[in-house]
């Protein structure tokens, strides 16, 4: 939700694919800008992140700490992430590359919870998450950020605008991240964070046109090395059996564009051309088990913007070509996958608080054959200060589990696919209310809350309780449903006081044979804050944000697993103290995780056979109630195993860091 009363009047374009002031569109974005970010200063957006309020940055691996992004209790392959617009963030670099979006170059970030597919197409049915870099004509001449913790983490953003000619600005930037500290405070002889060392460089170019027409041109460049595992671990050991850590090396190159086309190639309506290009290389290795894996995404996309009397028309096409292989035998020749469509929405002034948004796209998929995603939108102005938004869609989803499932990489389960998969399907409906109060005494409060409900048909699910030594996917004999309620408050007091509170009730579950599941790894409740002050006489801000989470069922390895089968409420909280009062220079500080929280808290561990990750001395037995003469086999509980575990870093909800202090440096030349 927007930070001030004034945010209200953002521009956004997530929601209808076109410039509008966030109050006029029919679909419900929010907007979040670096000055939120800032008040928990985190060295990528994916830590950022853990403070917007039903948005969670999940943790897959207690080992190499990859993630995705969770809105409203749906897992990350269901969230889009853009660009600037574009689709680069996807499939195989959402679990790795997230992490590697600098900080420094973002203009805002606009989140759209609910159906996006008509727009989008048939990957956002749980929402998007529209990252937009700044403009180099308005950013500043030279920024710099370096900010460094008491775990001896290390980012560094530095970004400079130059004048190349009279109708080229360049904005360039790089973001330097290392941490290569071994950290063990729960003794068990593995890093409780992931070692990290990346660097991201990124450039920007901005022409200037006649009559103001848009043209700009980026490409990124990241790098990154990352390993976890036992403390005494080298890359002497990478992919070999004695010493067992888990290596991941990944390169990236990112390029893309927006071209508004010329009048003399089309009418006077507003034409855009975008188009991206994404090229990832995956190295990795989880013990013995190699995942080496290439993706590669091409992305054009054209539409047409025609202003009638009463319409807001929008007609488009688009096309996405996606190249993926790897080494794993799920993939014995690459996969080539062409997704052309066409895609129409009508904005339609009904009365003067009336307005009704109709939007109907149609794919072509090269392996499932046609997907249609209509798309319905209704925005109500009681009057000025309320207003109610319906929306309502449908989705289509095809699921490559290596490039969205951390758990199938790991190879401490056997992945079993029972059959083939067939696309997930999904109807989406979310009711949202808006709502803005000034009071007497200048205070401004604002209230934005929404109903949500999501159906799937065909959900693939990973089952990690049928046998501890697989995971087993396969669709749903049945639907799963994703619903809740969600409330974000603002409250801004004439004393320069500002809060910002959420809250989200979630039941995500499958149902199946009529006996419902809550899904794994998902909260019901969860809240997040922050309370800002200014002192303006002392040039200092003050600001204490936080989040919470309710209990969350976790993958067990049997009925012997000593380890808790429901997380309890956990709660991270942070302060931070900024002083403003040299020129050009902010100065800022504080403590991460004020309550020393971490995942073992009432836990015996949280890696299962921690000292014996090859699962060397593991002694297997027939499995029990199985036929005579089945070879099925189950682990046996013995002297050394009496909770008859296999080697499984997968029992993770949290990040596993303790309390430490932060100091870092800001510098802007505008």
């Amino acid at each position: 939700m927007a930070q001030t009363e004034s945010d209200l009047n953002e521009v956004v374009v997530s929601g209808t694919l076109k410039p509008v002031k966030r109050l006029e569109s029919p679909v419900p974005v929010e907007v979040y800008t670096p000055a939120y970010f800032k008040k928990n200063p985190s060295p990528s957006i994916f830590d950022a992140l853990q403070n917007v309020n039903g948005v969670r940055p999940q943790l897959n691996c207690n080992i190499c700490n990859t993630g995705d992004i969770h809105i409203n209790g749906l897992e990350g392959p269901y969230t889009m992430v853009l660009i600037d617009g574009m689709p680069i963030v996807s499939s195989l670099s959402t679990v790795y590359g997230l992490s590697g979006i600098p900080m420094s170059l973002i203009e805002q970030v606009e989140i759209v919870k609910g159906p996006a597919s008509s727009i989008y197409g048939s990957e956002a049915v749980g929402g998007l998450i529209n990252i937009i870099t700044k403009k180099p004509a308005s950013a500043p001449l030279v920024s710099a950020d370096v900010m460094s913790t008491s775990y001896k983490e290390l980012n560094a953003d530095l970004s400079l605008k130059q004048r190349l000619g009279s109708k080229t600005t360049l904005l360039s930037g790089v973001n330097y991240f290392k941490f290569w500290n071994v950290v063990d405070h729960n003794h068990d002889n593995f890093t409780d964070v992931t070692l990290q060392d990346r660097i991201s460089v990124f450039q920007k170019y901005a022409f200037q046109r006649k009559e103001g027409k848009a043209f700009s041109l980026a490409a990124r460049y990241m790098y990154e090395d990352r390993w976890g595992g036992e403390t005494n671990w080298n890359k002497s050991y990478r992919g070999g059996d004695q010493v067992y850590g888990e290596s991941i090396y990944t390169r990236r190159w990112e390029l893309l564009g927006n071209y508004q086309l010329p009048e003399w190639l089309t009418t006077k309506e507003k034409v855009m051309l975008s188009f991206s290009y994404t090229d990832h290389d995956q190295d990795s290795r989880y013990g013995t088990t190699s995942y080496i894996a290439q993706q590669r995404i091409g992305f054009v996309q054209l539409f047409w913007d025609k202003q009638l009397k009463n319409h807001d028309l929008l007609l488009g096409t688009a096309a996405r070509y996606t190249y993926y292989d790897d080494n794993t035998p799920a993939t014995a020749l690459a996969d080539k996958v062409f997704l052309p469509g066409i895609f129409v929405q009508d904005e339609i002034k009904l009365a003067p608080k009336h307005k009704l948004l109709a939007g109907f796209r149609y794919d072509y998929n090269s392996v499932h054959g046609n997907i249609v995603t209509p798309r319905f939108a209704y925005k109500w102005n009681l009057n000025d200060q309320n207003i109610i938004r319906l929306n309502a869609g449908t989705g289509f989803r095809v699921v490559n589990i290596f490039t969205e499932d951390h758990a199938a990489l790991t190879g401490a389960r056997d992945v079993v696919i029972t059959d083939e998969l067939k696309p997930e399907k999904t109807y989406n409906v979310n009711l949202n209310f808006l709502t803005k109060i000034y009071t007497p005494n200048h205070t401004f409060i604002g209230i934005e809350a929404s109903a949500f409900y999501t159906h799937f048909n065909n959900r693939i699910i990973g089952d990690f309780d049928q046998d501890p030594n697989k995971i087993i996917y396969s669709n749903l004999d049945g639907y799963a449903v994703s619903k809740g309620l969600s409330a974000n408050v603002d409250l801004t007091f004439a004393s320069g006081l500002k809060l910002i509170g959420g809250f989200t009730y979630q039941d995500v579950a499958t149902v199946e044979e009529g006996i419902k599941a809550q899904q794994i790894l998902t909260e019901k409740i969860s809240g997040t804050w922050a309370v800002s002050y200014k002192i303006k006489k002392a040039h200092l801000g003050i600001d204490y944000t936080g989040n919470i989470y309710g209990p969350m069922r976790l993958p067990l390895l049997g009925d012997k697993d000593p380890r808790q089968p429901y997380s309890s409420t956990w709660s991270i909280q942070n302060i931070q103290f900024t002083y403003d009062g040299f020129k050009n220079i902010e100065i800022y500080g504080g403590v991460k995780n004020l309550l020393n929280w971490t995942p073992n808290k009432g836990n015996p561990f949280i890696i299962a056979r921690a000292n014996d990750p090859f699962d060397k001395n593991v002694v297997y037995e027939p499995k029990a109630g199985r036929p005579a003469g089945s070879t099925e086999m189950q682990v046996a509980a013995t002297e050394d195993n009496p909770y008859a575990l296999t080697f499984d870093p997968n029992y993770v909800y949290g990040p596993n860091q303790n309390i430490r202090g932060f100091f870092g440096i800001r510098f802007t030349i505008k």
